[in-house]
């Protein structure tokens, strides 16, 4: 992928020699429920290096066995990451951190996401009354639905007569949070986190704001495809091995995260609430409009209303997430 020269203040390029890592998922390579500035290292790159990274679905193997998978067909990493992992906080198995050499507070981390695979067969939808958009008393109990996955076909069987074309992504990205405490994995926020954003696939570069030395990048809740707001709190649920470059950024400042895909760049909302969340996505859109499109703010304000989509991208994490898609054909 190209670097995403929309973005650029100065001309930036990787190292011509950058390294290839790999990156397995396994007890002392994972962290469970939480971002934090404090936790060690299992990886150091440099500024341009491409890292391949194993992650874990967030289905747990008693809940996958007893919603009908073969103990067989549980990946042996995901039991012993149950066995000996502590979990804290939230649900997501992130790998990481990894360490970025260069990166500082106040650099933005270019994540390119080069490649995603999907390492299992099947994906998984669960939901309970307590949980997701709908109040406790539309269901009397909860579900975990296995999906097969046909990856010939490049499809996700949901049913005999319902075929949904596979999307892999993944739903948690993100940096060191500001401060000395953890942060929950579930809500998302400055530092990315769980943002659930399904636009982020193959091709496409998150950059994420850091807050600590190094940056501290972690990855998780790998999603065979997802609905905007993701309803029930989850979407298709599975396993993933995800090839990134990262590239620090000295002469980019964000306030939060922000996406560019082929077709159009990504401004993001995240707040509890909705309203407040389209809010800062909008003003997320009228700060690149203005920055990088040398927009007047009465013209970029006018722009998002007539042509940028501000689309829900969850609305089940406590935090909500709005990102506005700017199309690029717009701009000759």
């Amino acid at each position: 992928m190209k670097a995403p020269i929309a973005l650029l203040a100065i001309a930036i390029s990787a190292p011509t020699f950058a390294a290839d890592y790999q990156l397995k998922a396994s007890p002392s390579t994972v962290v469970w429920g939480y971002y934090w500035a404090g936790a060690k290292p299992v990886l150091r790159i440099q500024s341009g290096d491409t890292v391949s990274i194993q992650t874990l679905t967030t289905s747990s193997p008693t809940s996958l066995a007893r919603a009908g998978v073969k103990d067989a067909d549980i990946q042996q990493e995901l039991k012993d990451i149950h066995a000996n992992v502590k979990r804290e906080l939230g649900g997501h198995i992130l790998t990481g951190p990894v360490y970025v050499e260069g990166a500082e507070p106040g650099d933005t981390l270019e994540v390119r996401i080069q490649k995603i695979q999907l390492s299992i067969p099947y994906a998984s939808n669960g939901f309970s009354p307590q949980r997701g958009v709908l109040p406790a008393t539309d269901f009397e109990r909860g579900r975990t639905k296995i999906i097969p996955l046909d990856m010939k076909r490049n499809v996700a069987q949901f049913a005999d007569h319902i075929e949904i074309p596979l999307h892999p992504f993944f739903g948690s990205m993100g940096v060191a949070p500001p401060g000395e405490d953890k942060a929950n994995s579930g809500p998302p926020g400055a530092f990315a986190g769980n943002i659930d954003n399904k636009d982020l696939v193959a091709g496409t570069t998150l950059f994420i704001p850091v807050f600590a030395p190094g940056a501290l990048f972690f990855v998780g809740d790998g999603h065979a495809g997802q609905g905007n707001g993701e309803v029930d709190i989850t979407a298709m649920e599975t396993s993933l091995v995800g090839t990134f470059q990262f590239i620090v950024r000295k002469d980019l400042h964000l306030k939060g995260p922000r996406g560019e895909t082929p077709t159009h760049w990504i401004a993001m909302g995240l707040d509890p609430d909705l309203n407040q969340a389209t809010v800062l996505a909008v003003r997320d859109a009228i700060d690149f409009l203005v920055n990088e499109k040398h927009l007047s703010r009465e013209d970029a304000y006018a722009l998002c209303s007539v042509a940028v989509d501000f689309n829900i991208t969850q609305a089940v994490d406590g935090t909500k997430g709005v990102h506005g898609m700017i199309p690029k054909s717009i701009f000759k």
